[in-house]
């Protein structure tokens, strides 16, 4: 049995009320959020971004993982990485300094280790929030908190988390490999 949750509110009380850790599957090449949209474009011009677009997300990671909870993802890369997951580079030391864990995989790896194809977040090891997206933006989750299903996920997530290499150690590889 799965519930049907749209963007908003009660998506972000899931990420606020987790109790130990919440942890991130994220494989879209490309996301197109409206919050999003002026700081790529900056971006893209080669403007410089101050991240005040980012700042409650990053706010939000630092207030919980000082209080002792986890956030983590492993994100999929394609290779080359598209143009939004370069800008992706760019932006994401900030959420490690606030205190993501943040790893990759690249696809091709995802696709051998039969990783799914489809976004999700892991909430202290119960429930799961399935992302929906529409056009490349979020349009909803469904939550899903059977346990035989979580577990389904939870594996997932295991065999990403043991195959995915921290993100500075991915662009440090990706910076070795340009020159």
């Amino acid at each position: 049995m799965s519930t049907w949750v749209l963007p908003g509110a009660e998506f972000e009380e899931l990420l606020r009320s987790f109790r130990h850790r919440a942890w991130r599957w994220e494989c879209q090449g490309t996301y197109r959020q409206p919050a999003e949209a002026e700081p790529w474009r900056r971006w893209r011009a080669g403007e410089p971004d101050d991240l005040t677009w980012l700042r409650p997300w990053l706010d939000e990671v630092a207030t919980a993982t000082r209080a002792g909870r986890i956030f983590s993802r492993v994100r999929v890369f394609r290779d080359p990485p598209t143009e939004y997951q370069r800008w992706q580079l760019d932006v994401s030391p900030a959420n490690i300094a606030a205190g993501e864990d943040l790893r990759v995989l690249t696809q091709v790896e995802a696709d051998a280790l039969g990783l799914p194809a489809r976004d999700f977040w892991l909430f202290d090891e119960t429930k799961v929030a399935l992302m929906h997206f529409e056009n490349q933006r979020f349009a909803g989750t469904e939550i899903i908190a059977s346990p035989g299903e979580v577990n389904r996920y939870r594996a997932w997530r295991d065999i990403a988390y043991d195959h995915a290499i921290p993100l500075m150690v991915y662009l440090h590889d990706l910076t070795q490999r340009s020159r």
